[in-house]
């Protein structure tokens, strides 16, 4: 019962603290001009990350898409708190996909009524490397389809963060096994 609490509490948390992010008026982040939502569903590995509090010791994390029939994506978010051993956490935020926007821009929502905003801002074709975004320079997420990337892969990915205006000495790259 404890563990359930603190959950919602964080949730709670993090959902108010992304929502205020969300009032600043830094300048646009410029997204990719598609995505084809089928092709983006299943696992993507997060390889670096500039954290949420939630997420700052994960180990394997492992973000998880699927289309609802309402046409919303039920997101699962899962890693090890600390380390390889440690204890398996889970969310389950629901993604909204914004119109107009090429299914580059989704309100993420982890607890009612906040959302946050998730940005697919470096797509490559084959679906096999991504980067999402925040407008307010906040929070990165690079992401592939394999829980490890080479170093050329990796600075490539690392030079999109760069270029999009976010402080790199920040990224903290997620271990994997």
């Amino acid at each position: 019962m404890m563990r359930t609490s603190r959950r919602v509490i964080f949730a709670f948390l993090l959902g108010g603290l992304l929502a205020l992010q969300g009032c600043t008026h830094p300048p646009p982040m410029p997204t990719v001009k598609h995505v084809d939502l089928q092709r983006f569903m299943g696992d993507w590995y997060v390889i670096a990350h500039i954290p949420t509090f939630i997420e700052d010791e994960a180990y394997n994390a492992i973000e998880s898409y699927a289309l609802t029939d309402e046409g919303h994506v039920a997101t699962t978010f899962t890693f090890r708190e600390g380390g390889f051993d440690g204890e398996r956490e889970s969310w389950h935020p629901t993604g909204f996909v914004q119109p107009g926007t090429g299914n580059a821009v989704w309100d993420m929502q982890f607890v009612w009524p906040f959302r946050a905003e998730y940005r697919i801002v470096y797509l490559d074709d084959a679906y096999t490397q991504t980067v999402i975004g925040r407008s307010a320079r906040d929070y990165v997420w690079i992401m592939t389809r394999d829980p490890h990337v080479d170093a050329d892969t990796y600075r490539k990915l690392v030079d999109v963060v760069t270029n999009l205006g976010y402080d790199v000495s920040k990224l903290r790259k997620v271990p994997h096994q």
